[in-house]
C-alpha cells in the first residue's frame, strides 16, 4: 500500500518558524510534523510514501533519508517545478501510486497540516464495505459557518458540499484525509489543479464517502492553530500514553519535555507546555500554553504564556512573553523585556519591550 503526503507549500501562515525550515520539519510534540503522519502510516502496512515537495528541496531531503531509515519505509520525494496544487501531485505520481496500469491499487492522499488520532485502518476498512472510488474523512466542528461543510447521506454517500453555509446544513467539514482506488487517476489531469474540484465530479457520479472521524482533529498550519493543536494531542496522549507525560512539583497539567532538557528548581511549567531537546529553564520561571523548541534557553523569573519560542532562542531574565507571540530561530531577548502578540523574525536582538500586538520585528 501507497501514499502521498501534500508538503509542497510554503508554509506562509507558520511563519517565521517556516523561514528556517519547511512546515513539515518544524517539531510538533517534539516529532516532525511529518513523522506523526509516518508513523501511523508504517502501523497498517504502508511500504512506500511520495513526498510533494517545493519549498527548500534539500532540507526534506535530509529529513527524507533519516525518517526512511528509521521506519524502514520507502520514501520518494517528488519535486514541483511549478505549484500542482492539491491534485497535481497524485497525477504527477501516477507511476508510483499505480505501477502497472492494469492493476488496481489503493492509496492515501494527506494533508499535511493535519494532526489527529489518524483513523487509516478504520478508513481502509470502510473503504471496503462501500467499494466506490474514493473515502474522505470528515471532522465535527462547532460552528460550521467558517469552512467548506459536507452534506452526507445516511449510509454515507457524499451528496454535496456547500462552502461557508448562512444557515445550518451541516457541523461535518473536510478533514484532510482521503483513501482512493486507483481508478480515480483517471480522473485527474498531469497539469497544476485542486483537489476540491474533482470531489463535486465524484459525487456527481456517486462515488465518493464520508467517514466521520472519532477523537481530536487540528490543522496546525498557523501559530493559533499550533497551540490548540499541541493542548488537543497532549491531552490525547494524557489518555492514551500517560507515561510519556511529566509529572512532578514543578508541572502543572499535561506537559510533554524531552529528556536532555534542563527544568531548575523553582519553576512552574504547564498545563500544555511542550519543551524540546537541549532547552534549559531557569530557576523560577514559570511557562503555561506554549512551545519551546530545541536548544533554547529561558532566563530566571521569565513568564512565557501561549506563545511559541523557536530554536536556539536565548530569553533574558525576568522577561514576559504573551499573546500569541511567536520568535523565529536564533532570537535573543534582553533582560526584562515584555513582549505581546509579537512576531519576531530569525538571528534578531530585542532590547526593548514591544505590546503594539501583530506587529513584526524585522
Amino acid at each position: 500500500m501507497k501514499a502521498l503526503i501534500l508538503v509542497g507549500g510554503y508554509g506562509t501562515r507558520l511563519r517565521p518558524l517556516t523561514f528556517s525550515c519547511p512546515k513539515p520539519c518544524v517539531e510538533f510534540a517534539n516529532k516532525p510534523i511529518l513523522e506523526h503522519q509516518l508513523a501511523a502510516l508504517v502501523k497498517v502496512g504502508v511500504t512506500d510514501v511520495v513526498l510533494a515537495i517545493a519549498y527548500q528541496p534539500e532540507v526534506m531531503h535530509e529529513l527524507q533519508s533519516k525518517l526512511s531509515a528509521k521506519y524502514n519505509i520507502n520514501i520518494i520525494c517528488l519535486q514541483e517545478t511549478i505549484p500542482l496544487g492539491t491534485a497535481g501531485p497524485i497525477a504527477a505520481a501516477r507511476h508510483i501510486l499505480q505501477p502497472n496500469p492494469d492493476e488496481k491499487t489503493y492509496f492515501f492522499v494527506l494533508n499535511s497540516d493535519v494532526i489527529c488520532d489518524y483513523p487509516f485502518q478504520e478508513m481502509i476498512d470502510f473503504h471496503k464495505t462501500h467499494g466506490k472510488q474514493g473515502t474522505l474523512v470528515v471532522t465535527q466542528v462547532d460552528d460550521p459557518s467558517k469552512y467548506g461543510v459536507v452534506v452526507s447521506s445516511e449510509q454515507h454517500e457524499i451528496l454535496l458540499f456547500v462552502e461557508k453555509p448562512k444557515k445550518f446544513i451541516s457541523n461535518k467539514i473536510n478533514a484532510g484525509l482521503y483513501f482512493f482506488a486507483s481508478t480515480v487517476l483517471d480522473r485527474i489531469e498531469n497539469e497544476p489543479t485542486s483537489i476540491e474540484k474533482i470531489f463535486p465530479i465524484m459525487v456527481k457520479d456517486r462515488e465518493l464517502c464520508s467517514l466521520i472521524l472519532k477523537g481530536f482533529w487540528m490543522d496546525i498550519g498557523q501559530p493559533k492553530d499550533f497551540l490548540i493543536g499541541i493542548e488537543l494531542y497532549l491531552n490525547f496522549l494524557s489518555i492514551k500514553s500517560p507515561e510519556s507525560l511529566i509529572k512532578g512539583v514543578k508541572y502543572l497539567g499535561d506537559v510533554l519535555i524531552d529528556e536532555s532538557a534542563i527544568i531548575e528548581d523553582g519553576c512552574l511549567i504547564g498545563p500544555n507546555v511542550c519543551i524540546g531537546p537541549g532547552v534549559k529553564i531557569e530557576s523560577g520561571s514559570r511557562i503555561s500554553s506554549s512551545v519551546i523548541l530545541a536548544g533554547s534557553t529561558i532566563g530566571a523569573y521569565s513568564w512565557i504564556h501561549e506563545s511559541i519560542i523557536g530554536w536556539k532562542c536565548r530569553i533574558g531574565r525576568w522577561v514576559r512573553i504573551e499573546g500569541l507571540t511567536i520568535l523565529g530561530e536564533n532570537v535573543q531577548v534582553k533582560d526584562e523585556v515584555y513582549l505581546n502578540e509579537i512576531i519576531v523574525l530569525p538571528h534578531k536582538k530585542v532590547k526593548k519591550s514591544k505590546m503594539i500586538k501583530g506587529k513584526i520585528l524585522l
